[in-house]
């Protein structure tokens, strides 16, 4: 199938002077990555509702001289409410994770541009629905597991579209670094989300759905006017990308991949004619040990995404029972740790090169974190903070370094011979079956919660130590590689 033609922004069309007079590369670089963190972080925004809510809509809290504090909202109320949250946030994550998958493969084929914001009007319209449900009293289970299955499809638009439109304008060439910034759009996002759903909580659930639904609306806008998505669009020079050529050295035929512009996911007019198959793209070195990875972290993540709020809501700290709005706030700490773990995990894998070794560390370190958080989270305030920070950069920093660095890395690498139009199929793969993981765990946190937190966070730490494994060979040629260079760069210098 021949792919189609991006069309050129009408804000750039309606208004040729807003074009800088040079056309520098740089500037619509800035400018690409700025509309699309804006974009994916309302994205995000939007999807926050749900667990500041939680604790509103779900079972009463019982205070140690039994008297309730929350009402609740049925079908959310009475001993199986948090099961029924579970359900909801799994009608949204499953939907998700499905949609990803078509999302990719139709992403690869159509304007980038205008299928991003056909998911971005659609995920507004149908998180405001959500929030419909307050003023027009509904209680229908039914009702609520239909909306975020539908919210969910249009969701699914969104990471493969901006992935690939980043991958368009930026190689590989501190990519890590440059993504592990970029991606921090995730707990931005988040933390937009919960602020705003938070201070309007007050004034009826509803409006915790309504505002973040409009905001992504209003981003989706400004997206359709000024996003551009290739360079090519506006006449500018394509920047450089992976070309391989034979040369002979010594006689002997060897294989050469440039990267000297190291601006990969443009593609050469022989790669361009068709779009890489969903199978083949599986079977592209290094796709499904990542993808099953992130599956685990992505559980991992999706877990305190969606219970966090409710947890530390349920949990003393100090000895205090916080608001559902201290709560809701308060829950942003993780996020703001997510923002470091990103840059952090993006810089150190630039800086090694492995980036399989990186997420290894990461994870190996969450690990006794989450304990220390569960354990001693509650002893004060400074420590929930310190510990919920610690878990936030720690749980966050793979998920964000597997879902941006290492799917622009799989999707460009020299196997599809620098066909960027792989970038969207393998970044939905990989994001795809991180999202099954995503809607598997708040599901059992919801479940498991019932009989208390300590099974929540077995099952947390069980995830991680399976996302471990999934890497360990993939790390191990990374290490082996690393020892290789070693080895030719001390025989290069004893041979001088």
């Amino acid at each position: 199938m021949q792919p189609k033609t991006q069309s050129l922004a009408p804000a750039l069309t309606l208004f040729p002077n807003l074009k800088p007079p040079h056309k520098t590369l740089l500037f619509h670089q800035i400018l690409v990555l700025t509309i699309t963190f804006f974009a994916y972080a309302s994205f995000h925004a939007s999807r926050k509702p749900p667990s500041i809510v939680k604790s509103v809509l779900g079972p009463t809290l019982e205070t140690n001289n039994s008297t309730s504090i929350d009402t609740g909202w049925a079908p959310f109320d009475g001993p199986q409410g948090t099961h029924r949250l579970g359900e909801v946030d799994l009608a949204f994550l499953s939907s998700y994770s499905i949609g990803m998958y078509f999302a990719g493969h139709l992403g690869d084929r159509m304007d980038l541009r205008l299928f991003l914001v056909f998911g971005m009007m659609g995920s507004g319209v149908f998180t405001m629905v959500f929030g419909f449900g307050y003023w027009l009293d509904l209680h229908l289970l039914g009702f609520f597991v239909g909306v975020q299955i539908v919210c969910g499809l249009f969701q699914s638009i969104g990471w493969p579209c901006v992935v690939a439109i980043v991958g368009n304008w930026f190689g590989k060439s501190k990519r890590g670094l440059i993504m592990g910034v970029w991606n921090s759009h995730t707990s931005v996002g988040n933390i937009i989300g919960s602020v705003v759903a938070s201070g309007v909580l007050e004034f009826g659930w509803g409006w915790s759905f309504l505002v973040p639904g409009l905001l992504l609306i209003v981003v989706g806008i400004l997206v359709f006017m000024f996003l551009v998505v290739s360079p090519e669009d506006l006449g500018l020079e394509c920047p450089g990308m992976e070309v391989e050529m034979n040369v002979e050295v010594n006689g002997d035929s060897e294989r050469v991949v440039s990267e000297e512009a190291g601006l990969l996911g443009n593609e050469s007019l022989d790669t361009l004619s068709s779009a890489i198959g969903f199978l083949e793209a599986w079977r592209l070195p290094g796709v499904a040990p990542f993808a099953f990875c992130l599956f685990f972290s992505k559980l991992v993540a999706y877990t305190f995404l969606y219970w966090l709020p409710f947890y530390i809501r349920h949990t003393a700290v100090a000895g205090v029972y916080l608001s559902h709005k201290s709560a809701g706030i308060l829950s942003t700490i993780f996020d703001i740790g997510g923002v470091f773990g990103g840059i952090l995990a993006g810089y150190i894998s630039d800086l090694i090169d492995a980036r399989a070794v990186t997420s290894i560390s990461f994870l190996l370190l969450s690990i006794p974190a989450l304990v220390f958080y569960r354990v001693y989270g509650g002893l004060s305030m400074f420590a929930n903070i310190g510990l919920m920070f610690l878990s936030g950069l720690l749980v966050n920093g793979p998920y964000s370094l597997i879902t941006t660095a290492v799917a622009a890395d799989l999707g460009t690498q020299s196997f599809v011979r620098g066909n960027s139009r792989a970038l969207a199929t393998v970044t939905a793969i990989i994001d795809g079956t991180g999202s099954v993981g995503a809607a598997l765990g708040p599901l059992l946190a919801g479940y498991i919660s019932s009989r208390g937190w300590n099974g929540v966070f077995f099952m947390l730490i069980l995830a991680i130590f399976f996302a471990i494994l999934f890497l360990i060979r993939v790390a191990r040629t990374e290490i082996k590689g690393k020892l290789n260079e070693g080895k030719w760069f001390w025989n290069s210098i004893s041979s001088h």
